[in-house]
């Protein structure tokens, strides 16, 4: 099989619409010479000019993600600081002296659960290793924002114990973290599936405690004013009249482009009236201040372990190039988010329009702002819920163009989120 061959093949690719024309190995790393372990990275050109760079860990001509010394090789790697040279630099890996690594026999690693954007090992029931795929300049904002938290005494994350990077000509770029595993946790979207339609005062519970833990999460977020990658900002009239411009481009392209279908009819040439809402929205003074956020949180995106919740996955939204998931935003497009996955929770569980999902928004809400009301990053409170909503219907649009094109079932939720917006503004 060809280097082409296997990375489409991979779930982690995330370019399977475009022609890949070549794939080249541009330089890589012996981690071990038996056997035979390599960390390559491959760049993947496309039938339209562009291109990209993927990570592989390569024995002598195939990926050996799931071979159980792989995991347990990159532990020891980190264990001991070591830097590997490359053809054209070198492969840092770089322990934390914050957080050292648990004592582990290095016997035996797995991969764990469905690949998505990344891979995930577990080495020994007790190191969790995410493997970063397609690689970006700059520092990962996963690693960034999980070791910033950890060092500023916020306990809602995995313990980070460590990472590894590349250096060279080409780039330098985060590789992969190293994090405590949590077994028996389970993550937040699997809990609302199991719990809204049989215990949902079980889960509206977990929920109001949710709520807590975004707001401790943008409070530690924000509490530093000497770093300038952390420091809240207030925002300007250009960055919202750019916030509009964006969400308004998005929306012009997706209902330009809306496909005859019934499950859409309902939201067919209404492309100006969602224009006119997100005008009307963004119409407001003060909006809060800007600070580093998670990006793209969801159920999903959450941990029920040990009596509470973890965060995880701080990537952001993986479609967009990383300068942009680096940039400070309003927190409040996390909470859109979390919103949005209860009412696909909802849907999903057979419980929309039960009232269960508005008892979720309410004790989400509540709680989030009972912590956040002390720390001045956001406006008012009728802003808030005017801020709120564009960035629902932000999020409702994002969601209508990712259904379209990958689970045409699901389009029924975000056109139905739409057309609530609309509605609601009515």
């Amino acid at each position: 099989m060809t280097l082409v061959e296997f990375v489409h093949g991979q779930r982690w690719f995330g370019a399977k619409s475009q022609e890949v024309t070549d794939a080249q190995i541009v330089d890589e790393c012996v981690l071990r010479a038996e056997p035979r372990l390599r960390d390559a990275l491959v760049e993947l050109r496309y039938g339209d000019g562009n291109h990209d760079l993927y990570q592989l860990l390569l024995g002598d001509d195939v990926d050996v993600i799931g071979e159980p010394t792989t995991g347990t090789e990159l532990v020891r790697l980190l264990q001991r600081g070591a830097t590997l040279p490359t053809r054209d630099g070198q492969i840092t890996f770089d322990p934390y002296a914050f957080a050292p690594f648990p004592k582990v026999p290095l016997e035996s690693s797995h991969t764990l659960g469905v690949e998505q954007s990344n891979s995930s090992l577990v080495v020994d029931d007790r190191v969790f290793l995410k493997v970063y795929r397609r690689i970006e300049a700059g520092e990962n904002p996963d690693l960034e924002l999980t070791r910033f938290l950890v060092a500023h005494g916020f306990e809602n994350v995995p313990m980070i114990y460590g990472s590894w990077s590349y250096a060279g000509p080409l780039l330098g770029a985060t590789l992969g973290i190293a994090q405590e595993f949590v077994p028996g946790s389970v993550d937040g979207w699997s809990l609302a599936l199991d719990e809204l339609s049989s215990r949902p005062d079980e889960f509206l519970a977990r929920v109001d405690r949710l709520g807590h833990v975004v707001g401790e999460l943008h409070a530690t977020l924000s509490s530093v004013t000497d770093d300038p990658a952390f420091c809240p900002e207030e925002p300007t009239q250009e960055s919202l009249a750019l916030l509009t411009a964006e969400v308004d481009e998005d929306i012009e392209q997706v209902f330009l482009h809306l496909p005859e279908l019934d499950t859409v009819a309902p939201i067919a040439g209404r492309g100006d009236m969602v224009r006119d809402l997100l005008r009307s929205l963004t119409s407001v003074g003060a909006v809060g201040r800007r600070i580093r956020h998670h990006g793209d949180l969801h159920l999903g995106q959450v941990l029920w372990a040990r009596g509470d919740w973890l965060v995880i996955d701080f990537e952001g939204e993986p479609a967009r190039p990383l300068p942009d998931r680096r940039t400070k935003r309003s927190p409040l497009r996390d909470v859109a988010g979390m919103l949005r996955s209860f009412t696909y929770a909802a849907s999903v569980a057979g419980v929309a329009g039960t009232g269960v999902e508005e008892r979720a928004r309410t004790a989400f809400l509540e709680s989030y702002l009972d912590v956040m009301a002390g720390t001045g990053l956001l406006p008012a409170p009728e802003t808030t819920d005017r801020l709120l909503r564009t960035f629902e219907l932000e999020k409702a649009v994002y969601e209508l163009r990712y259904e379209l094109a990958h689970r045409p079932d699901w389009v029924p939720v975000p056109v139905a989120g739409i057309i609530r917006l609309l509605e609601g503004a009515a």
